[in-house]
Order: structure tokens, then sequence, then C-alpha cells
């Protein structure tokens, strides 16, 4: 009869095979570990390489100097399905015609920026969304830590004044801007030196400034000994931030305004050789919140204005995801003596914005701006290693605007325009999203022919689409 400890007995192994494996194993492990460590070298040799290749491609003129590349890319399409033969007719020249669909880039920008020594700074960013007609944006440079100033910049710059427009392109809540904003401050950007100032506390901030009018950035230079200057500021106050929750609720106010002399000629050209009057910048026009063509509302260049002045409020209340917005300006323009009577045009914008998934619309008290809203979760669709699929669903909001002007008054018949504007946003991540707008407005007392007296007075019914998808680094 066997015991029942023999088949142990005879798998036991001696002394000298259990060396032999052990010293086997630890062969095998250095093997693997000098094996890592090669690959390890390789792929650092690979990453000094690049970021070799990196700071030789943007590396700045000198060592004591920073640079950031900056972009943004922002595409559209824009149909429009409704639209009244009035409507028609400012925009094709035919009441048969319709307002024809765009397709293609409404920003493609590239820059630099950065600071040089000792507290010096400068920014150089260029649009190329029209092709071969490429034109200049943010072209400054500037001063920090200054006594009484604090940020001073020189050059082409945002005026202070209509907050949708002080706003950034890549934050605000619309594809385009209201009313006001195009009208008011077309283009935003003008040549004018300007102080941009806040309180420690963080609950003031104000910039002001003094700008040629002419809007210079496709041009590059202004000739004339008339130079049209424009003195503009916004003092801005953010009541109320709660701290515990890092903003997520806010009040803010601010009034703007300024104060321009065109005193120009009144043509499109200007005076003959010998005077010193440049083109006439007396004039206020807008595009329907949509990328139309032609201006839908146009005052045309204003014979004989000599000064004007602008006024204007806007408040914002954040809680949580909930956003309500509202601004006002109005334009008091002087005459010269016979070339008529002194003219008022006004106009409004109010909205609200909510997020469905929670998050908020972040606001800047240094500049009285919004900020990057960030998604809990970013937009995502992939394919697992263990099989299925990941997926993530960014953020989503609403929006709805009521916007309104009126740019004529006597003998000025600009028209009068409002609009509702449906928004749908969709952000993937911080730095990217898609926008739907759904715009119905309702355009009035636009006269075909400014400089006609007798040109019909025009209008009607519209609706626009447009959608954006947009990308900024």
């Amino acid at each position: 009869m066997a015991f029942s400890f023999e088949p142990t007995v005879q798998t036991a192994l001696p002394a000298s095979s259990i060396a032999l494996d052990e010293d086997s194993d630890e062969k095998s492990l250095e093997d693997r570990f000098d094996a890592l460590e090669k690959e390890f070298k390789e792929q650092q040799e690979t990453i000094d390489d690049l970021k070799s290749d990196i700071e030789t491609a943007v590396n700045p003129g000198h060592s004591d100097a920073s640079m950031k590349v900056v972009g943004r890319i922002h595409m559209d399409y824009w149909t429009y399905p409704h639209s009244e033969p009035g409507i028609n007719l400012i925009e094709t020249g035919n009441p048969a015609i319709s307002p024809q669909d765009v397709l293609g880039f409404r920003r493609l920008r590239f820059g630099v920026r950065g600071d040089l020594p000792s507290n010096m700074e400068y920014r150089i960013e260029m649009e190329f969304a029209g092709g071969n007609d490429v034109e200049f944006r943010d072209a400054w440079l500037g001063w920090n830590d200054l006594p009484i100033f604090q940020k001073l910049l020189i050059g082409n710059q945002k005026r202070p004044y209509s907050l949708d427009q002080w706003n950034s392109s890549r934050y605000n809540v619309f594809m385009e801007r209201p009313f006001i904003g195009d009208a008011f401050n077309a283009d935003t950007r003008r040549f004018g030196i300007q102080s941009w100032a806040h309180s420690e506390d963080l609950r003031y901030n104000w910039q002001y400034g003094v700008f040629n009018q002419r809007l210079i950035q496709d041009e590059g230079v202004y000739i004339s000994d008339h130079l049209q200057p424009e003195y503009a500021g916004r003092f801005a106050n953010t009541w109320w931030y709660d701290e515990t929750s890092d903003g997520r609720g806010y009040g803010h106010w601010a009034i703007s305004g300024s104060l321009a002399h065109p005193d120009g000629t009144a043509g499109a050209d200007p005076d003959p050789i010998g005077s010193d009057r440049a083109q006439n910048e007396a004039r206020f026009r807008a595009r329907p919140e949509g990328r139309t063509v032609q201006r839908w509302v146009d005052t045309e260049r204003i014979a004989g204005a000599d000064w004007f002045e602008l006024l204007g409020v806007e408040g914002v209340f954040n809680v949580g995801p909930v956003q309500f917005v509202a601004e006002y300006q109005n334009v008091w323009l002087q005459r010269d003596p016979g070339a008529g009577p002194d003219l008022f045009f006004y106009g409004a914008y109010g909205y609200v914005s909510y997020f469905l998934t929670g998050e908020h619309m972040p606001w800047d008290r240094e500049t009285g701006q919004l900020e990057r809203p960030v998604p809990f979760e970013n937009f995502f669709l992939v394919d697992r290693c263990s099989g299925g699929v990941g997926r993530g669903w960014g953020a989503w909001q609403v929006a709805l605007r009521y916007d309104y002007i009126d740019l004529s008054d006597d003998n000025i018949v600009g028209g009068e325009d409002q609009a509702v504007t449906l928004a749908l946003n969709w952000y993937w991540t911080p730095y990217a999203r898609l926008q739907f707008n759904y715009i119905v407005g309702e355009l009035h007392n636009h006269r075909l022919d400014a400089d006609n007296p007798a040109s019909p007075v025009i209008g009607g019914d519209y609706q626009i689409i447009g959608t954006r998808a947009m990308v900024d680094f």
C-alpha cells in the first residue's frame, strides 16, 4: 500500500534546480529593464528633438521676450428661408431674388502675443477670412504696472463701449452681435491709445482713450490733417460676485460713452487735392444679425456731421446656469449750419441664456467681460480598448434675444429693425463648440437710396438660420 505523501516527495525539486530558476528570473528581469531603459532613452531623444523644432519655430527674437501663438477658426453657414420683396430689393437689388446662402469662414485668425522687458507687452493678429484681402485686427504694444494708467496700449484695439462688442467673439452667446454693436461700434477696433485699470478689490474697472475714427485695418494708414478724433470711455462695477461658488453668481453694470468729431466730407471720396478733410466717418449701419452682403439699416455718410456723442448703459445678472443681459445706447449728432437739424439714433437689446447641463458663464472682474465657459464634461466619442464605446456629452446652452435699432430721424431714413433670435450652443470643450441661431425679424422705414429724397421707403419681414463650428487656441 502506497503512502499518501509519496507524490509530494517525488515532485520535490533539488536545491540546485530552484537556484537555477531564480537566476533565470533575475536575468529575465534585468533584460526587460534594459530594454525599457533603452526605449525610454529613445523616446526622450524624440521628445528633445520635437522641443527643439518647436522652439526654433516660435522662438522670439531675443531671449528676454516671450511669445505665445494664438488663433481662432469660425466656419459658418447661413440660409434665408423667408424674405419679403422689400428685403430682397435691399440685399440683391431684385424683389424676386431672395438673399443667397453663405458658406465659408467668418473668422480665420492667427497671431502672436507676448511680453517684453521690463514691463511691456505686444500683440499682432491677422485675419485671413477675406481670402486675398488679408487684414490685421489687434496690433498694439503696451506697458503694464504703470502709475495711474495701470495698463496702457497703443495701436489698433477695441474701443471701450458696447458690452457685446467688448466681449470676445470666442465667448459670446450668439453668433452675431446685436444691432447697436454693429451700427455704433462697427468692426470695434480703431487706432488709438487706451488705459485699462481696475480697483484692488476688483469691484470696479474702467477704460478710456482717444482714437482715430477711420477703420484702417485693411488700409494700414490714415492720411489727413484732420484726425477725426474720438474720446471714449467705460466705467464698470461688479456689484455682486459670489466667491464661495467661484463666481457662479454675479451682478454687473456699466456706463460707457464717446465724444467724436468727424467733420469730414459727406461723400464717398475725399475733397479734391489740397483739402485737409478726409472721408466723413459719421455713418451708422448694421446687418440683420446674419452675414448678409448688404447692411439692411444704413444712414449712409451724414452730410455736414460735425460732432456726435454716444451714451450707453448695460447690465448683467447671473445666477448659476441662468444669465440676463441688457444694453441701451443713444447717439446725438450735430450738423454744420445749413446741413440740417440735429439727429438722434438709438437701440437696445436684451437676452436670457440657460445652461441645460448646469454650467455657467464666467466673468472677468478686471475688464468687465464674459470669460470662457468650461463644460463639466467634454464631448467625445471613442472606441474603448476593452470593447464598447466611450462618450461624453459636453455642455448645452439655450438663449433668447430681442434686438431693436432706429436709424431714422428727420431727412435720414436709415431704417428701423427688430429681431428675435433663438440660439442653441453645444460646447464640445472649453475651446470648441457648435452654434445654431434662428432669427425672425421685421425691417421698416429704410430709404433705398439715401441720397435721393424721392427714393422709395421699403421694408419687410425675414427669417435667417445660421450655424457655426468654432475652435480657438
